[in-house]
């Protein structure tokens, strides 16, 4: 799989979208790939990490977010739902899980139905060690604020659920 080829597909024009993506899913890549060799125990899968890290968001064209230079249709809290859709049509279905779990430290059907989120009411949690370690990756940067990156991971949704996948309790940087 060569990840640049899908995001020269849906990205092809050089504008601050595509900068915006490419610098936040490598930044993204880089502490998922740091955590991933800081635990060779964890016999992860370092390329599929790489691809998938590099490809998580690759759904936010399709929606609406100006702030980010996003001037698609859809509510920006569907681009992981709209990339996985993307993936699954190029033949990828293991990195298409990571863009759909990926939002919000990953959702459950509860709080998908509790909060009227335009997307399938199913849970959509970071399930393999892949997949929460790429979720986790994610919290430590923001596509709106490029660059600077937090030396804690972001707290997306409070309430009883823990904000961050289980992986964070055994992988830090």
């Amino acid at each position: 799989m060569n990840y640049q080829n899908i995001i020269d597909q849906y990205y092809s024009e050089e504008n601050a979208l595509r900068r915006i993506l490419l610098v936040h899913s490598r930044q993204v890549m880089e502490r998922a790939l740091r955590i991933a060799d800081a635990h060779p125990e964890l016999a992860i899968d370092r390329a599929f990490v790489q691809e998938a890290a590099m490809l998580h968001d690759i759904g936010i064209f399709l929606c609406d977010a100006p702030g980010i230079a996003c001037h698609g249709k859809e509510p920006y809290i569907c681009h992981g739902r709209l990339g996985a859709e993307l993936l699954r049509q190029a033949g990828y279905p293991r990195h298409a899980r990571v863009c759909e779990r990926h939002t919000g430290a990953g959702l459950t059907k509860a709080e998908i139905v509790a909060q009227h989120l335009p997307i399938p009411a199913q849970d959509f949690l970071p399930e393999t060690l892949e997949e929460r370690l790429i979720c986790y990756a994610d919290k430590f940067y923001s596509k709106s604020h490029l660059g600077a990156g937090r030396a804690e991971p972001l707290q997306v949704w409070p309430g009883g659920r823990s904000t961050l996948p289980p992986v964070a309790a055994t992988l830090r940087t």
